[in-house]
């Protein structure tokens, strides 16, 4: 339905554009003139964006709600976080582990999760500030579009700077995924802001400022979006180079003190940082806990022209049933047909999520208009590095078979950039200046309808992994009777045990239940597998202390008992 009537709205733009283009010209006229009168104050410009994303998340909390992990994504950072709040960099191999094995977590060497740090530590940050990982991703999304809005202040006027933070704020920083889910996005969105935004300015030599914020970019990319920050760095350090020894090359000695040096000291850092890390995680300075975690359970790898390991060994069914359906889809993307169907699927999830039909407006338009004979020479070099960067990033996610867009989170400044440069050049075309003037409108109309969808009777929309669009405002799965069975369990007085036990035809790809706190033996509830009477009757022995409940997750509604062991 939201599609739908963006699509709609954005017709209807282009229609009125040419039959009364005037239409609210002067309320426009005095939006427009506010928006510039703040942006020429341009630190205040990059505070406001970041104030107006965090405001306007937390007022949307009686209605969007901190949510309830439902991906098992979302489960891992979870543990990470909660690992990094109590001060460790990784958790002891429990006993009783086989018991609470699950997706995406690892148990050997130690007891984490597969995931790169970075997410989860900005999760931690907001455990321990504020007693709640949520506010960790209520944080990152203040400071992506802060920085979105720095970034786009080296390469737009800062008008049309602070149009893009604020555009930002509607669009990633309320009903969007990264707002309201564990998944993550933001924070890797930010340190491509921060890498983005400091190359024009590294040009001018300002100090250290600069070359050590293009520093930490690399630093967050790299613990959040490794393999797609590999491209994006590759690419970026590239157009460094090119423009080191290019036609107007500057001193080598100015750039050698001033931007290669500060910048290789903080990835050196950065390297060593991750290297102890792996180290504390695996055993080894070179090896991942992602690494570890596919040889340990994943038969495949994301990529088609690796072939198929041998199958590992194990304990549960439901893992067996996830891990081998990969194989179908792993042997899927080796076909000519499965990888365009793939390659397909993955860009209207992209431009679906980024772009919608409101976005794609002044870019299809533009395109349109583009004069007979112009060529690739005829685009500004900025705009044509910009181009690459996204064509790179997004290339490179086309070829896993598995994506979700917030892969392509360190691009999302560029993208804006690109939108942006589009309904600059298209104002001055006849009838562009009524386009590029509703871009922003619809943008704020369907934030509006989406706020009242429950008064106005709109259908939500459905989750995008389950049936629905993956549109901007489309929620991730949740457990929200997970979420409650585990308050009433931790509302009563004694600590609990809680063993899982599924249905034949359960859902193995939104409604895991068992996941657990990173301190396993002092959490108020524990998650634990039906692994039958014999190895339960281990686990309820070692903990005796405990009360022990048998959770039937697949009943309606899921029904919990007292344990007891006889079949």
């Amino acid at each position: 339905m939201f599609f739908w009537i963006e699509f709609g709205l954005s017709a209807l733009s282009i229609a009125l554009a040419y039959a009364c283009p005037e239409l609210g010209a002067s309320w426009f006229q005095r939006a427009e003139q506010m928006l510039k009168r703040l942006a020429q104050r341009q630190g205040l410009a990059v505070l406001m964006t970041g104030l107006a994303a965090l405001a306007l998340r937390a007022a949307l909390l009686p209605i969007l709600p901190i949510p309830q992990p439902g991906v098992h994504d979302e489960f891992g950072y979870l543990l990470l976080a909660d690992t990094f709040a109590h001060g460790r960099v990784t958790n002891p191999t429990h006993p009783m582990w086989m018991h609470f094995e699950s997706f995406h977590i690892i148990w050997n060497p130690t007891y984490t999760a597969m995931f790169y740090p970075a997410q989860g530590l900005m999760m931690a940050a907001g455990q321990v500030l504020m007693g709640h990982p949520f506010w960790g991703v209520w944080l990152s999304v203040g400071l992506m579009c802060a920085a979105v809005c720095w970034m786009l202040q080296g390469w737009m006027p800062p008008e049309w700077a602070l149009l893009g933070g604020l555009l930002a704020v509607v669009r990633l920083g309320t009903f969007s995924y990264w707002a309201n889910s564990y998944w993550g996005g933001a924070v890797a969105a930010i340190g491509g802001a921060l890498v983005l935004g400091a190359m024009p300015r590294l040009k001018q030599f300002q100090g250290l400022r600069y070359p050590l914020l293009a520093g930490l970019g690399f630093a967050i990319v790299a613990n959040s979006r490794p393999y797609e920050g590999l491209f994006f760095g590759a690419t970026v350090v590239g157009a460094f180079v090119y423009w080191t020894f290019g036609r107007d090359r500057p001193p080598l000695r100015l750039v050698g003190k001033h931007i290669v040096l500060p910048i290789g000291l903080t990835l050196v850092l950065t390297g060593c940082a991750m290297g102890y890390y792996f180290w504390r995680t695996t055993g080894s300075p070179w090896d991942t806990p992602f690494l570890v975690g596919l040889r340990t359970y994943y038969p495949v790898s994301l990529f088609p022209w690796q072939s198929v390991r041998p199958i590992p060994v194990y304990h549960h069914a439901v893992m067996r049933k996830f891990c081998m359906g990969l194989i179908y889809r792993h042997n899927e993307s080796r076909t000519i047909r499965g990888m365009m169907e793939i390659c397909f699927a993955n860009l209207y999830t992209f431009g679906m999520f980024f772009l919608g039909p409101a976005l794609s407006l002044p870019l299809l338009a533009g395109f349109v208009t583009l004069p007979y004979g112009f060529s690739w020479r005829n685009i500004s070099s900025s705009t044509r590095f910009l181009l690459l960067v996204c064509g790179v990033v997004l290339g490179c996610s086309l070829i896993p078979f598995s994506y979700s867009p917030h892969y392509e989170a360190p691009i999302t400044c560029a993208l804006l950039c690109l939108v942006l440069r589009a309904m600059r050049r298209l104002r001055n075309r006849p009838g562009g200046l009524f386009v590029t003037r509703s871009v922003p409108a619809i943008c704020l109309l369907m934030l509006v309808l989406r706020v009242g969808a429950k008064p106005l009777h709109l259908p939500e929309p459905r989750p995008r992994l389950q049936g629905g669009m993956p549109i901007w405002c489309a929620p991730t799965p949740s457990i929200p009777a997970r979420g409650a069975i585990l308050a009433r369990l931790r509302a009563l007085p004694q600590r609990q045990l809680a063993i899982v036990r599924y249905g034949p035809d359960h859902d193995i790809y939104f409604n895991e239940w068992v996941y657990n706190e990173a301190d396993i033996d002092q959490a108020k509830v524990i998650w634990a597998r039906d692994m039958g009477p014999d190895k339960n009757k281990e686990l309820v022995q070692y903990f005796r202390d405990r009360r022990v409940w048998l959770v039937e997750a697949d009943e309606t509604p899921p029904r919990v008992v007292p344990y007891s062991a006889s079949p």
